[in-house]
């Protein structure tokens, strides 16, 4: 195929893969490279669980994607690879890769993703001094075992606390997008908790729940009415650790305007996204403009 038949796609997570199989459907040519050594992004690499909305097992609904573009003769994938210079223009783009390989493409999809935010960045909240402070990611993790445990001394926890916008709205260390999904993954997560450890109540502390769409009665509703995840109104400010060898959250409960202090086992953080930390050399590579929190530029 022609240089104008062939679009070259950066990133092979879920939006690379849906963009790669849908090219390839129209009888053009799509080619991949992805700086990992393995397809799928975030969901594969940091081993989710279950996906919102559809509730398909991550590695079941990703592997299915990874399988169509791997199986497609209109679709050359590069791995462990990076684009280092791209030259041309629209219609006609010479890329060079880390291989050495070189991609000639009449257009260029940028699909990127994103870094989970560090909860180190919020050391008031717990994460990297106590054991039992974990982020939704380590909690996918533990929910993709099927066993729900204390990391510090492996008992099923009684009381587990999920607190929103970790690493979004927060002005104070230059977070102030919300991320959108982390409300809706919370409520999911709550559930999951829950049906593998019964006994478990389920705390969400927020400030605000944003179930977009239609996803309300589904994840929002359902959470509390069936599975009995009591939501918090709050602001936290610190979590630390009582002499029993609970963990405490402490905070101002912001309904009734007191002040709360309460025991859990897990906290977790419903860490946001933060800008790909390959952003900046993205954007030189392929001379595309940064807005101002270092997310991609719209065109």
């Amino acid at each position: 195929m022609s240089a104008q038949d062939t679009v070259l796609v950066v990133g092979a997570g879920p939006a690379g893969l849906s963009a790669a199989a849908t090219i390839a459907s129209m009888g053009k040519k799509a080619v991949i490279v992805e700086k990992e050594d393995i397809l799928g992004g975030a969901p594969i690499i940091s081993g989710y669980a279950k996906l919102v909305p559809s509730g398909e097992w991550a590695k079941d609904a990703i592997g299915r994607m990874v399988s169509r573009v791997e199986g497609d003769g209109n679709i050359s994938i590069h791995k462990s690879a990076k684009v280092t210079q791209v030259a041309g223009e629209a219609g006609n783009f010479t890329a060079t890769l880390s291989n050495g390989d070189k991609v000639e493409a009449g257009a260029i999809i940028l699909g990127t993703g994103f870094t989970h935010f560090d909860s180190i960045n919020k050391p008031e909240w717990g994460f990297g001094t106590y054991e039992d402070v974990l982020t939704t990611t380590q909690m996918e993790q533990m929910v993709a075992a099927g066993q729900i445990r204390c990391p510090s001394d492996g008992r099923v926890p009684e009381r587990v606390a999920i607190l929103l916008c970790v690493g979004s709205r927060d002005r104070q260390i230059g977070r102030e997008w919300c991320s959108k999904i982390c409300c809706t993954v919370s409520t999911n997560l709550a559930m999951e908790i829950k049906e593998i450890s019964p006994s478990t109540d389920v705390f969400i502390y927020y400030m605000d729940i944003r179930t977009f769409g239609l996803y309300e009665d589904k994840f929002y509703w359902k959470s509390q009415e069936e599975f009995k995840t009591k939501f918090v109104k709050a602001r936290i400010a610190e979590v630390t650790k009582s002499p029993d060898g609970r963990l405490l959250v402490k905070g101002e409960d912001t309904l009734v305007k007191r002040p709360i202090v309460i025991p859990m086992d897990i906290v977790v953080h419903a860490i946001g996204m933060d800008p790909n930390a390959l952003n900046p050399e993205i954007a030189r590579t392929f001379g595309i403009g940064l807005e101002k929190h270092g997310f991609i530029d719209r065109a």
